[in-house]
């Protein structure tokens, strides 16, 4: 029997359009692919868990292009056209980052432990009826300083940052919100204890090309949270599969047979 669940991709997901929802976790059609820039942030993520845990023992760079190599490798073996011009830029940006990415994680945390690298959450959801389901992610990284604390972080890849709308956007900021919640709940760690935080890795940016931003989960942010995500819950178990026409310009199903 399939397990019930729901993960923060799936959530957002819902609440970006309803409809294509249903296309990808009902009707099960093929949405996500991978490109240059998958396979760059794909790569930038192996590089962190990789030598973070371990800086005297790892090379980032190295361990980027490794992954970034294998990866336009499996694209091209999959007949994806590839961008030459575009993987030489990417190459030549992945160095601020993997140059700036420990030394800032140290600069911001002071002494740190890693306590796990993608750390997956399945977890019961038991703040609401649920039908049984149990919420999904995987956390990046988790670290514990010597303050007793817990730091939750999620990486992100993008190009110059984000602005401070998308920092302020709620929905961004639910995906921490929920891994702070389960993970507190998996480990029986008091909430106050963890804080949470996006690391903006800036393939574009002409300095600071790692960017540690704070997002903060008291407990009315908590609440609203998880009232979003039962009202999502609701509606999935209700089928409503409403087209949301202010999301269609940059969705896959656009103008398709599956989505007219």
């Amino acid at each position: 029997m399939k397990q019930k669940k729901i993960s923060y991709s799936e959530f957002k997901n819902w609440k970006e359009c309803p409809y294509r929802h249903k296309l990808i976790y009902v009707d099960e059609l093929p949405y996500y692919s991978s490109n240059e820039f998958t396979i760059f942030g794909t790569a930038i993520h192996e590089m962190c868990e990789k030598h973070i845990p371990d800086p005297e023992n790892t090379n980032p760079q190295e361990i980027f292009e490794e992954s970034f190599l294998r990866g336009i490798d499996d694209l091209k073996k999959q007949n994806v056209i590839v961008n030459d011009n575009l993987i030489k830029e990417m190459f030549a940006q992945s160095q601020n980052i993997c140059e700036q990415v420990y030394n800032n994680v140290r600069s911001h945390f002071g002494n740190f432990e890693v306590v796990s690298v993608e750390e997956e959450l399945m977890e019961p959801i038991t703040e609401f009826d649920a039908g049984g389901r149990k919420f999904k992610g995987f956390i990046d990284m988790v670290l514990k300083t010597q303050d007793g604390k817990y730091h939750i972080i999620d990486w992100k890849t993008c190009s110059w940052g984000w602005n401070s709308q998308k920092k302020a956007d709620p929905i961004v900021n639910y995906q921490l919100t929920f891994y702070k919640n389960y993970f507190a709940k998996k480990h029986s760690i008091p909430k106050e204890d963890i804080e949470t935080y996006f690391v903006l890795l800036k393939r574009t940016a002409k300095k600071d090309n790692v960017e540690i931003y704070r997002a903060t989960s008291g407990h009315r942010k908590t609440n609203n949270a998880l009232n979003v995500l039962e009202n999502t819950v609701i509606n999935i178990k209700n089928k409503v599969y409403i087209k949301n026409r202010l999301n269609c310009k940059y969705c896959k199903f656009y103008r398709t047979e599956s989505c007219k």
